[in-house]
C-alpha cells in the first residue's frame, strides 16, 4: 500500500449530500473526452464527467462509484466529485435499476413512436443512468 505522502484525498458530493470520502493512490473518471487516471501530484484540472463508474484505488481495495454525470476538481492532491447523482456500489439496488432501465426503455419507444425529441433525450439519459447504476453493482 502507498505511504500516507503520496495518496489523493477523494470526496463525492451531490445534492443530496456527501457519498464517499477516503483516500487513493489512483482515482479513474471516465470524462467527456475519454477516461482519465490520476495519481499523486498530477497537474491541477477540472473536467466534465460522463455518467460511468469512477473507481478509487487504494493498494489492493477498489472503491466502484455509479457517477451520473458532474464535475471533478483537482488541485493539491485532493479530488471533488460535484456529480448530478452517485451510488456506492454496496447501495445500489438491482432490482431498482432493472425497473428503470426497463421503463425508459418503454418512454424511448413511446417517444421515437410520437417524434417527440425531448422526451426521447430524456429517456436516453434515464437509460444511461440505469444502466450504469446496474453494471457498477454486478462488477
Amino acid at each position: 500500500m502507498a505511504d500516507n505522502q503520496s495518496v489523493l484525498s477523494v470526496s463525492i458530493v451531490t445534492p443530496d449530500g456527501q457519498v464517499y470520502e477516503g483516500k487513493s493512490d489512483l482515482l479513474v473518471v471516465k470524462t467527456t473526452i475519454g477516461e482519465l487516471g490520476i495519481m499523486y501530484n498530477h497537474v491541477p484540472l477540472i473536467a466534465s464527467l460522463e455518467v460511468d463508474e469512477t473507481r478509487i484505488k487504494l493498494g489492493e481495495n477498489e472503491d466502484k462509484i455509479a457517477v451520473n454525470g458532474g464535475f471533478l476538481e483537482f488541485s493539491d492532491n485532493v479530488a471533488t466529485i460535484v456529480a448530478d447523482s452517485a451510488e456506492r456500489q454496496d447501495d445500489i439496488d438491482v432490482n431498482r435499476a432493472e425497473s428503470a432501465r426497463k421503463r425508459a426503455q418503454a418512454t424511448i419507444e413511446k417517444a421515437h413512436a410520437a417524434h417527440d425529441a425531448d422526451s426521447l433525450a430524456r429517456a436516453e439519459v434515464a437509460l444511461r443512468r440505469a444502466v450504469n447504476r446496474i453494471n457498477v453493482a454486478k462488477h
